[in-house]
């Protein structure tokens, strides 16, 4: 690709990534904000699937949401953790979140053991109509990890989860993402979307089954169907598990993983404090 539509993609990139921001940092002077999770809401969490979740947590919380996958990768067996996520309510319906550096063990093969890259957010729920639950997130990855690992960028992206209730017990999950790999342009830009159908089985626990596709602009996508589910321990803690496959060569060719998160409420003044 020359270097005029590059440079084209680039300024689109960082154009919708400055749009995000300012949806998410003025949306409160422009909408009501009504109907944003309060910590009277039991924990709604970014996993176990790749869809995170449309919601935000509630203002004055801190969520910490963990987990250990096994992968299996072209002959190469890796155990990954802690795959922290901590999520902060700064405000009504925005949250910041930060994905803490994974550290992957390479228990055989070719792949290496190292950390991953540290990626920082800020995450804000829109009000939209028709019983849609929609955020619009901005985020940036810093090149903290290791050299096998790490992008070896600053990586802008910008991601919009949704979902919406289709039945008593059934309930339509999706997200779309775009990332910008400043060290890696035969990638630039890389779409990642997903769809997820999800069941419940009483009122703390549910399966999902979802499709993950990564289609990076000058590489073969990568294509995941998995499945899994959640049980809500406490209003305030659930553990998870989920298991899949790749779709084809350039995926993974199964993993399993399982997780465990928490709420803390009541960290800043004029929020309700809770605990597990």
């Amino acid at each position: 690709m020359s270097q005029a539509p590059l440079a084209t993609i680039r300024r689109r990139v960082i154009a919708g990534v400055l749009l995000v921001v300012v949806l998410i940092t003025g949306a409160s002077a422009i909408f009501a904000a009504d109907g944003c999770p309060n910590s009277g809401d039991e924990i709604a969490t970014d996993r176990p699937d790749v869809t995170n979740s449309g919601r935000v947590v509630p203002y004055g919380s801190l969520q910490v949401e963990n987990g250990v996958d096994w992968t299996v990768r072209q002959g190469s067996d890796v155990i990954s953790g802690s795959e922290t996520r901590l999520r902060l309510g700064v405000a009504r319906c925005t949250e910041v979140l930060a994905d803490v550096p994974t550290y992957f063990y390479s228990l055989n093969g070719r792949a290496s053991s190292e950390f991953s890259d540290l990626v920082v957010s800020i995450k804000r729920e829109l009000p939209v109509p028709f019983g849609f639950h929609l955020s619009a997130t901005s985020g940036l990855g810093f090149p903290t990890g290791a050299s096998k690992v790490s992008t070896h960028g600053y990586d802008p992206y910008i991601q919009f989860p949704w979902s919406r209730q289709i039945g008593d017990n059934w309930s339509l999950h999706g997200m779309f993402t775009v990332t910008w790999f400043t060290s890696q342009h035969t990638s630039n830009p890389t779409f990642e979307p997903t769809l997820s159908l999800e069941r419940a089985f009483g009122p703390t626990r549910d399966l999902f089954v979802e499709y993950v596709g990564e289609y990076p602009n000058h590489a073969r996508p990568a294509q995941v169907l998995d499945g899994g589910g959640s049980w809500r321990v406490t209003g305030l803690e659930q553990l998870d598990f989920h298991v899949g496959f790749g779709l084809n060569g350039s995926s993974p060719d199964h993993f399993f993983g399982i997780g465990y998160s928490f709420r803390l409420d009541g960290l800043f003044a004029g929020s309700v404090r809770n605990s597990p």
